[in-house]
């Protein structure tokens, strides 16, 4: 018996320990983990300086409130408004917190309610970001959603000519859909997006919580497109496994966001912030950066060569160390099969694997990921 609401689909194995890219199940099996705890351990497990960083921080103290001053606030904020390019930063606990403050601070900002999104996005399991997600999936059974979010289809720029308005408080979006299917968004759609939000009034939105902290080869996914957000949301790997969210936006919003205004108790905590701090030291460095977009190169290099000639196979897509891999073969018996011979990976939309490796993860790692990959999918 379990005393635990059954909520997720869990698989098979109960981890002992990890360390960088291995995951060591408790019946002592070894696991090349290329789901980084769904992108979250970007530099892998345990990195010692996050772990050093997370140990200092535990002697000093663990919470105080945001009634009080905490530096280290201001330094992780520093980095990810450099970082991004933006102003000022609120500190959540999740994505989906980062996306509802996103959502709130649109309406707020505008005195406008209609947001736009689109099919297949995914932007949380809140009741505003279970809103904002275009899946009928993810809404089944809990009633009326918040109104005034409209879905359009993604990569469509003329669906969204007829659609924004004097109305549209924000238009919102994954620079590539990650549980949708690892679906990249087309640089013409996002200069229209950019230029009919300025035209209307409305904010620009994106949500980097699985693009973003170097995911991609730069800070955020959406710098490869060269945009101008209004606001930025990220998560996951910003504390590399500790909860930590972020709302990043522009100096306008400024006054938006005053006192009571919005707010959270754990928001921001210091042994989360300490963690951030030390990742975002790691990932937002040049060298750091280049060696993912070199690795990221590597790899889709070695799946082309290995599994582009197999008929499972449908297509392979992504952008930088976010891979997807559609498939014809059942993910659920194709992931299982891939954990059987110590290969962890994700499911992302109807029928694509996800790879999601840690951005430290090495060649010969890479090799043999390709390796159970192309051992697997022939076996089918």
């Amino acid at each position: 018996m379990s005393y635990l609401f059954p909520t997720y689909a869990r698989w098979e194995v109960e981890p002992e320990t990890a360390e960088g890219s291995i995951m060591i199940g408790k019946d002592g099996k070894r696991y090349l983990d290329f789901t980084s705890g769904i992108g979250v351990c970007s530099l892998g497990h345990r990195p010692k300086n996050v772990q050093d960083a997370i140990s200092k921080q535990l002697d000093k103290f663990w919470h105080v409130s945001n009634l009080f001053i905490q530096s280290e606030q201001e330094t992780a904020a520093k980095l990810l408004t450099e970082g991004a390019g933006m102003d000022l930063v609120f500190f959540a606990n999740s994505g989906a917190e980062a996306n509802e403050g996103a959502i709130k601070l649109a309406r707020k900002a505008t005195g406008r309610d209609k947001i736009i999104t689109f099919v297949n996005s995914f932007h949380g399991r809140t009741f505003a970001t279970m809103a904002a997600t275009g899946q009928d999936k993810i809404k089944t059974g809990f009633g009326p959603m918040l109104e005034k979010f409209v879905y359009l289809p993604f990569n469509d720029t003329k669906a969204l000519q007829e659609e924004i308005d004097q109305n549209t408080a924000a238009v919102m979006l994954e620079v590539v859909q990650g549980e949708g299917g690892l679906y990249p968004a087309e640089q013409e759609f996002l200069n229209s997006i950019q230029q009919l939000c300025k035209e209307n009034g409305a904010l620009f939105i994106i949500d980097e919580v699985q693009t973003g902290i170097g995911r991609t080869g730069k800070p955020f996914a959406f710098q490869h497109y060269q945009l101008t957000p209004d606001i930025v949301t990220s998560a996951k790997a910003l504390g590399n496994g500790l909860p930590i969210g972020a709302v990043i936006g522009r100096k306008a919003l400024e006054d938006v966001f005053g006192p009571g205004s919005h707010g959270s108790t754990f928001g921001g905590n210091p042994v989360s912030v300490a963690a951030a701090i030390e990742t975002m030291k790691t990932i937002f460095n040049e060298e750091f950066l280049a060696s993912v977009e070199q690795k990221s190169q590597y790899l889709s290099k070695k799946l082309a060569e290995n599994l582009e000639s197999l008929a499972e196979v449908t297509t392979i897509r992504g952008l930088g160390m976010m891979i997807g891999i559609e498939t014809t073969i059942e993910l659920p018996i194709l992931l299982k099969k891939l954990r059987e011979k110590g290969l962890l990976a994700l499911p992302a939309g109807q029928n694509t694997l996800r790879l999601l490796p840690p951005l430290t993860v090495t060649e010969e790692e890479m090799d043999e990921a390709v390796e159970i990959l192309h051992m697997v999918l022939k076996e089918f």
